[in-house]
């Protein structure tokens, strides 16, 4: 070659490289969105059109749904244009705690009696002179790099999972079952060297027990998916199915679609869904936090505090979250002194609290609970569940654990405490609940 011809080759080399990196880079609007779906435990839909806004707000208000599957690309989806799907839709639903599952449907199974559609190929079933299935491999890999891009431009970042909707077909078929192993493994090949995780939905009694069987009888003969969504109808919200065995994918590695389509109203809002449920990474999980240097802030129970009290560790706990918020200034000890006093009369002053020197159930309240906040519901994790929880503790002695993960005993504790007070009761921490608590209605 040339010194001419290779500095050609080069540029182009170079060219194609940076043009790629291009499509791949999240834009700088979106920089900050979370991997998703994460770590996460609870209940999920999925649509084939995305949402609206307005939609998604009422659902997120009022549904027990905190993840939504969408459809972001693949030539053989249904919803092929996707209106509201844009990067600030994205970027919107993580912000406010949505896990979103974003899939794509290209070509399908050989053997399929629904599929291809508008004309368009399925699958290749060539095994080729060495019988290793490469057309349908290339195929596989071809539709990850569509799905990073498509997933670039709305912002989903690296990390995510990004699934791959097999549908049902004659796994019995050798040559459609060996070609969709290859493109599924070509999937996860290319997924994993663009920096996503891999994730594969289909009918638990053809494509996920197609993998299954690989994954035990061929343990390297595919690269096989990180999860799997599996489709089985049978109106039980968990992962399990008697059509594979129970140790693969698990724990975390599965989500279950347990009930098929139909209409769900919440919030005044009908959308035709699927039903699922989430068991991902380390389920539903919180980050350990530390105040002051390790001051203890969480308590069962947030008594009185007044001038001459006793109970340090919670005199130094009030001190501590007011020093967070900016208005104490001195040392963390356990002594109710002039300073904390003077702390104490401007909190209450500033939130509407009666001014005096006892602190009482509501001021605590309102202290424990303050910060941003956002919807939290069974599946939530995160420092504002440690604020629900604390506030919950502080209303009523609710004993609930300051784990920081919205389990079924926080569940119980809301609902009971949005009785006393006159509100909806539907366990989901909204924002006429976040008012009360900042309140210190009990």
């Amino acid at each position: 070659m040339s010194r001419s011809v290779a500095r050609t080759a080069k540029v182009a080399v170079v060219a194609l490289l940076t043009g790629l990196a291009a499509t791949l880079t999240v834009a700088p609007a979106q920089a900050d969105n979370v991997v998703t779906p994460g770590n996460f435990t609870g209940y999920g839909f999925d649509q084939c059109l995305a949402p609206t806004q307005q939609a998604m707000d009422a659902w997120l208000r009022h549904s027990p749904f905190l993840a939504v599957g969408i459809y972001i690309s693949g030539n053989q989806r249904a919803c092929r244009d996707q209106p509201n799907l844009t990067p600030t839709w994205v970027s919107t639903q993580l912000r406010k705690g949505w896990r979103l599952l974003p899939i794509t449907l290209g070509p399908q199974a050989s053997c399929s009696d629904r599929f291809p559609r508008y004309g368009l190929k399925s699958i290749n079933p060539d095994p080729g002179a060495d019988g290793k299935y490469a057309k349908a491999g290339a195929q596989g890999r071809a539709e990850a790099v569509d799905a990073v891009a498509a997933a670039s431009r709305l912002g989903i970042p690296p990390r995510s999972t990004l699934w791959y909707d097999l549908e049902g077909f004659d796994h019995t078929q050798t040559r459609c079952r060996e070609s969709a192993l290859r493109f599924l493994s070509g999937w996860t090949s290319k997924l994993h060297r663009l920096g996503y995780v891999s994730g594969v939905y289909s009918s638990v009694g053809s494509g996920i027990k197609m993998l299954d069987d690989a994954r035990v009888n061929r343990p390297n003969a595919f690269v096989l998916p990180d999860r799997i969504w599996l489709a089985r109808w049978d109106g039980v919200a968990n992962t399990s199915s008697s059509y594979i065995r129970d140790d693969g994918w698990w724990p975390g590695g599965r989500v279950k679609q347990y009930q098929g389509g139909h209409n769900e109203t919440w919030g005044g809002v009908t959308i035709n869904i699927d039903r699922n449920f989430l068991d991902l990474g380390k389920g539903s999980w919180a980050r350990p936090e530390t105040h002051c240097e390790g001051t203890k802030v969480s308590f069962a129970r947030y008594s009185r505090l007044e001038p001459g009290t006793t109970d340090s560790a919670r005199v130094m706990a009030v001190k501590c979250l007011l020093k967070e918020q900016g208005l104490f200034g001195g040392k963390i000890h356990g002594r109710y002194n002039d300073r904390l006093r003077t702390a104490l009369r401007s909190w209450q002053k500033s939130h509407g609290f009666p001014v005096s020197n006892a602190w009482t159930r509501p001021n605590w309240m309102s202290l424990v609970v303050a910060g941003d906040t956002k919807v939290l519901k069974w599946g939530s994790a995160g420092r504002e569940v440690r604020r629900l929880q604390r506030g919950l503790n502080a209303a009523h002695d609710s004993s609930v654990g300051i784990t920081g993960v919205f389990n079924q005993k926080t569940v119980s504790a809301l609902r009971t405490y949005q009785r006393r007070v006159g509100l909806k009761v539907d366990g989901i921490a909204g924002p006429s609940t976040w008012r009360a608590l900042r309140k210190g209605k009990r």
